[in-house]
């Protein structure tokens, strides 16, 4: 994937932001996938092995893949806001990079918050194709229910024994809402040694 992979920077909310694109190379891309990384003040950046993990399912089945970095991380200009001006970098990121036509959000750990509330603010006024939250932040960041309608078009992954955010934390966001969550058996949070399952159930996933 990394020959195909291109730095490049946008104007964001609070200054630049840094972001990668990958795209699939041999077929036109089915859609633009934006991915958001873990939390900023714990070492997130839009390297993180889940976050590129996630960019490799989505290029594996046909998708660009747009990741960067909140604000205060690597390049992008602007400090942590605790997840409101992280959400506004992630629209800006899909205002600016992601062309009319077939969307998805991602998002790993207090990414997957901060997309659950792109989802949240995009849902009634443009289509959202397929949503990916992994290792969700929800006890981190107050998260919405995801609509109703979008339900067939999200995945949720979490690890079983997930130390930082735990299951039964993303059970009971999920429970009011009906929403399925795939458990990884023995999981932590950082899937360590599980990264490829993981890619599996995303490829599985986007390819339904």
């Amino acid at each position: 994937m990394n020959s195909q992979t291109r730095r490049f920077r946008l104007a964001g909310p609070a200054g630049v932001i840094e972001a990668l694109r990958d795209e699939p190379m041999d077929a036109a891309s089915k859609g633009t996938a934006v991915i958001a990384h873990p939390h900023p003040l714990f070492g997130g950046t839009m390297e993180n092995k889940v976050v590129q993990t996630l960019a490799r399912a989505f290029v594996l089945a046909g998708w660009t893949a747009l990741r960067f970095n909140f604000r205060g991380v690597g390049a992008t200009e602007g400090q942590h806001d605790e997840g409101r001006g992280e959400l506004d970098d992630m629209l800006a990121v899909v205002a600016a990079e992601a062309p009319p036509g077939p969307l998805a959000l991602a998002g790993f750990s207090f990414g997957g918050s901060v997309a659950g509330l792109a989802v949240d603010k995009l849902w009634p006024v443009r289509a959202i194709d397929k949503i990916v939250l992994v290792g969700t932040g929800v006890s981190r960041l107050m998260l919405p229910a995801l609509p109703a309608e979008a339900h067939d078009r999200a995945l949720v992954i979490h690890g079983e024994q997930d130390d930082t955010v735990p299951l039964s934390a993303v059970m009971d966001w999920a429970r009011p809402q009906s929403l399925p969550v795939t458990v990884v058996p023995g999981g932590g949070h950082f899937f360590h040694g599980q990264l490829p399952l993981l890619k599996s159930l995303v490829v599985r996933h986007l390819r339904s």
